[in-house]
C-alpha cells in the first residue's frame, strides 16, 4: 500500500491526465517541461504499482484501456479535491499570492487576456497563472469540478443547461461586446454590410467543427436554409483560427470569425467583413463560481482586468 501512495502522488497523476489530453508521450512531455523518457517511466511505474496496462497501442496511435479510463476519473477527482484544499486554504492569504487556473474556449480569440496577463504578471509576479484551451464539454466539466477558477467563453450559452448553471451557480464580468463576422470572397459585397440569408445560400465554407460556438450561430440561420447532408457546404473545419482564416484566404471559401478577431487582425485579412442580418450578438465573457471573489487573488485579479479594460 505504501507503495502505490507514493507513485499515485498529485504530481503522477497529473503526467497522466497531460498524457490523456494530448496521446502523444513527446507533445504531453513538452508540456510538462520534462523529457519523453521520464514521462514514460512515470507512466510504467503507475502502471506497474496497479498491476495493469493503462494505455494501448494501435499503430501508432495510443488508446485508453478500461482500467485508464477508471484511473482517469479518480484522478480528475482527486486533483479536484486536493485544488478545492487548497483554493480554500489560499482564501485566507494575501491578494498578491497564489495561484489562479484559467479555462479558455479553444475558439474564443483571447488576444486582450494574453496582454492583460503579462502586466499582471508583470505588477503581481508572486501570483502564478495558468491558461489552458478547452472544447465547450471539458471546459464545463473543469469548472463544475473546480479544476478551474475561472473560465472564458461566449455568452449566451447555446445549450439550455449551461445557460441555467449561469444564472444559478455562477457570476459573470463582461470583456467585450462581440458579433459573428463572415468574411467573403464576394467582391461585390459593401465593408461592415449586413446582409440577409439569400447572399450566402450555395456558398463554400470554411468553418470551425459543428459543436463551436460561431459555428453554430452560422448554422442557425443558414443550416435549415441549405439542401445538403449536413445544412452547409463545408470542404474543410479548424480548431485554429488562424488555420481557419489562412485557409479561407488560400482557397474560394468564406468564414466567419468574432468581431474582436477581425478588428484585431483586419490589416492582415484579405477577404471582405460583412455580417448576417437576424445573428444576436454576444459577449466574451469571465464566467466563475458564485463566492469566488471572496478569494482576494480572484478579487484583485478581477479589478485589475476591470481597470484594464477600461
Amino acid at each position: 500500500m505504501p507503495k502505490t501512495e507514493t507513485i499515485l502522488s498529485t504530481k503522477s497523476l497529473h503526467y497522466f491526465l497531460q498524457l490523456i489530453d494530448t496521446m502523444n508521450y513527446t507533445q504531453a512531455a513538452q508540456i510538462l517541461g520534462i523529457t519523453q523518457p521520464a514521462l514514460t517511466q512515470q507512466i510504467k511505474k503507475i502502471e506497474h504499482a496497479i498491476g495493469t496496462p493503462l494505455f494501448g497501442q494501435m499503430g501508432k496511435k495510443l488508446y485508453l484501456t478500461e482500467a485508464g479510463k477508471q484511473l482517469q476519473t479518480g484522478a480528475i477527482k482527486l486533483l479536484g479535491t486536493v485544488n478545492s484544499v487548497v483554493s480554500d486554504i489560499q482564501e485566507f492569504t494575501q491578494e498578491d499570492k497564489g495561484h489562479i487556473a484559467i479555462g479558455v474556449l479553444e475558439s474564443v480569440n483571447s488576444d486582450i487576456l494574453r496582454h492583460f496577463l503579462v502586466k499582471f504578471n508583470q505588477k503581481f509576479p508572486d501570483i502564478t497563472i495558468n491558461v489552458s484551451y478547452y472544447n465547450r464539454k471539458d471546459l464545463w466539466y473543469n469548472l463544475d469540478n473546480n479544476l478551474i477558477d475561472l473560465a472564458l467563453l461566449y455568452v449566451p450559452e447555446t445549450t439550455k443547461k449551461s445557460q441555467a448553471n449561469i444564472q444559478n451557480q455562477y457570476e459573470q464580468m463582461k470583456i467585450v461586446q462581440d458579433k459573428l463576422t463572415i468574411l467573403t470572397h464576394d467582391n461585390q459585397a459593401e465593408v461592415g454590410k449586413a446582409y440577409p440569408v439569400s447572399k450566402f445560400l450555395g456558398k463554400k465554407w470554411v468553418l470551425y467543427p459543428d459543436d463551436f460556438y460561431l459555428t453554430q450561430l452560422l448554422k442557425g440561420k443558414l443550416g435549415s436554409k441549405l439542401n445538403t447532408r449536413n445544412g452547409l457546404k463545408v470542404p474543410l473545419t479548424f480548431t485554429s483560427t488562424q488555420q481557419l482564416v489562412a485557409t479561407a484566404q488560400e482557397t474560394k471559401y468564406d468564414t466567419v470569425v468574432s468581431d474582436s478577431y477581425f478588428q484585431l487582425h483586419k490589416n492582415e485579412l484579405t477577404l471582405t467583413p460583412v455580417f448576417l442580418k437576424g445573428v444576436q450578438k454576444f459577449s466574451i465573457s469571465f464566467i466563475y463560481r458564485k463566492g469566488k471573489k471572496d478569494v482576494p487573488r480572484i478579487k484583485n485579479f478581477l479589478v485589475e482586468l476591470k481597470n484594464f479594460l477600461s
